[in-house]
């Protein structure tokens, strides 16, 4: 099948095997989570959590990553997706002059943090008008598409898919063949009225687990447990739909066991077609988490700031710092990314059995930004800790004692070569970002000292603030360019600078901030999408190029409306939404096409919305 822009596809077939990157939902359990083409596929999970291997992958190898399909074989087939309403249940309808019918994909959950909780798929099929007649196929490649499995058929409707490291049960009430390579396939009619259930796990399925999951009650115990949750929510605003399906997609991608939050459910996806800039986004980034507790506190989540202050907790007690070795550059107290379990990322692994996505290689598992210095996210860090001190209970004194050591290693450290928020592959350099975000962190730990009269020692982080702020104004500016550089002394614009006023280093009407923000529109902006900076010379030792991206152009929104542009800020906002995709989601980039980049869905760009809608609509008023 093809897309279609209105998100909808046909039966034209363009030969690819690949699906835009748009033309994906996600269903999830805060374990893990299955994307889910347009046409019904299947084409990505990890199990049993989301950095575990790839059970379905062909998202990153259309022939030999594995999948499950579903296919109307009647009739001239259009399909359409959405999410029942404030929930993260998706229904892909499958409409021809035959017949329509809905497949119900979810991933069931029935309340916060039940011991009691199995992953698995359900997949109910419902023929709503006509006859329709389906064909699923079921082909697993475990690990990575590297692990042989065998298939074993039992009883009507039952299959183990074995490896030696994992199983995959399937439970249904049709009859399964066998076919190619160890896949599985049926055939079944509904009629008007009448439905079906498919369910996948990573364990037995008793009769009387299938009959639950078969039971249409748990869709609505699904659907009603996301819809409690986002219930909680205080945003009201003009933007509610897109803010709280930004909030749904935040949690999505939280894991529940843990507290902790990943970056995106996927790996590999380009952010340049045919690129190499692939990475794994499978892990939790302080960073990206740090400004994930920002949105969800500003929308009134408490409980998931609460999950990841004890995670953060957790961190402090195994310092990341050289881990024993000698040679090893000092990273500082907190590692910039961790797995969910709070250890380090697996080394970076290229796997070169895949072609990736439409052609895009090298297809990379495990991240090795991990051991880089990046002295940002201490400011990121500190500052959504500012906020929790200031609209949730307040922190612990173990955190404090924790955020004191942060700030005292920073005051020793902030002015040195780092590789900064956009974690480059060329030699570190001295980011103007990092210096920014330092300030950020020892100017709330100020703040927070007198704020709760909690000791520390406000006199040296004072000095060291008003370091970095001099420094920042002096070799952080250029004159010629009338604007914030990327780097010390530099003539290179970098869209994070967008920041300054946010975090109030400079007012919004500053004159130089408002230089700097005319020289990014001249040189960064392109038609209210933002690049984050120039790659054209490959400076951040990486080739290609990439697209615009998404969570800058929010910053820019955020930028135009402190800036008082709110009309400007508006238009940019609404062009913004046009590049969400047919459910709501964001990867990380758009093209200059319009198309959708890099993994989904992306928690930057979501967080990002949900900040910028919420200040907008604070100052538009009502």
């Amino acid at each position: 099948m093809s897309a279609r822009c209105d998100g909808s596809t046909t039966s034209a077939d363009t030969g690819s095997g690949y699906l835009p990157i748009a033309d994906h939902g996600v269903i999830g359990d805060l374990r893990t989570a299955a994307v889910i083409g347009i046409d019904g596929r299947i084409d990505w999970f990890c199990c049993p959590r989301f950095d575990s291997p790839s059970v379905f992958g062909s998202l990153l190898d259309a022939e030999k990553g594995g999948s499950w399909t579903v296919e109307q074989l009647d009739g001239d087939v259009t399909t359409r997706q959405f999410y029942l309403p404030d929930s993260n249940v998706l229904v892909t309808r499958f409409m021809s002059d035959d017949g329509v019918a809905e497949v119900q994909d979810l991933m069931p959950i029935a309340r916060p943090h039940d011991t009691d909780h199995r992953t698995r798929i359900v997949r109910r099929f419902i023929c709503i008008r006509g006859d329709v007649r389906f064909r699923v196929q079921m082909s697993p490649r475990f690990d990575y598409g590297r692990a042989r499995h065998t298939l074993d058929i039992g009883g009507t409707g039952s299959l183990v898919f074995s490896t030696d490291d994992f199983d995959l049960h399937v439970a249904s009430e049709t009859g399964w063949e066998k076919v190619d390579d160890g896949d599985a396939e049926t055939t079944f009619t509904l009629t008007a009225g009448e439905c079906t259930t498919i369910v996948a796990a990573p364990e037995p399925i008793s009769d009387d687990c299938y009959g639950h999951d078969s039971d249409p009650a748990v869709v609505s115990a699904t659907v009603a447990f996301w819809q409690q949750w986002i219930s909680q929510s205080t945003y009201t605003g003009r933007w509610r739909e897109m803010v709280h399906r930004s909030a749904l997609a935040l949690k999505l991608l939280t894991h529940e066991p843990t507290g902790a939050v990943v970056s995106a459910v996927t790996t590999g996806l380009p952010e340049d077609i045919g690129g190499e800039r692939n990475w794994d986004y499978r892990y939790v980034w302080i960073r990206d988490t740090a400004f994930t507790l920002y949105a969800l506190l500003r929308l009134g989540f408490l409980d998931e700031a609460a999950s990841f202050m004890e995670w953060l907790t957790c961190r402090f007690d195994n310092h990341a710092n050289n881990d024993g070795d000698d040679d090893a550059v000092d990273i500082g107290p907190l590692r910039l990314m961790y797995t969910l379990d709070g250890d380090p990322p697996p080394e970076e692994t290229v796997l070169d059995h895949w072609e990736g996505y439409r052609g895009s290689s090298p297809v990379v598992i495990g991240n090795a930004a991990a051991g880089q210095l990046q002295l940002d996210i201490y400011g990121e860090l500190v500052d959504s800790v500012y906020l929790y001190n200031k609209y949730g209970p307040g922190i612990s004194y173990q955190s404090w004692s924790h955020l004191c050591e942060v700030a005292g290693w920073l005051v020793d450290n902030w002015d040195q070569p780092d590789r900064s928020i956009w974690e480059v592959r060329s030699e570190p350099q001295d980011y103007v970002f990092s210096r920014l975000m330092s300030w950020v962190a020892l100017e709330r730990m100020i703040r927070m000292s007198r704020q709760r009269g909690l000791p520390g020692d406000i006199a040296g982080w004072m000095r060291a603030r008003d370091e970095i702020f001099a420094q920042i104004m002096d070799r952080g500016w250029n004159d010629d360019l009338g604007a914030f550089v990327q780097t010390l002394d530099s003539d290179r614009l970098d869209a994070s600078l967008l920041l300054i006023p946010a975090v109030k280093l400079l007012a919004p009407t500053d004159d130089r901030f408002q230089s700097t923000l005319r020289a990014f529109e001249k040189d960064l902006v392109s038609d209210t999408l933002v690049f984050r900076y120039d790659t054209s010379d490959g400076h951040d030792g990486l080739d290609g190029s990439e697209g615009t991206f998404s969570l800058c152009t929010f910053w820019y929104v955020e930028a135009l409306t402190r800036s008082g542009r709110l009309a400007d800020a508006r238009l940019a906002l609404e062009k913004m939404f046009t590049h969400a995709n047919h459910l709501g989601l964001y990867t990380e980039q758009i093209g200059l096409t319009g198309e959708q980049l890099g993994n989904l869905p992306q928690a930057f760009t979501h967080l990002s919305l949900i900040s910028a809608a919420i200040n907008l609509d604070r100052r538009l008023g009502d």
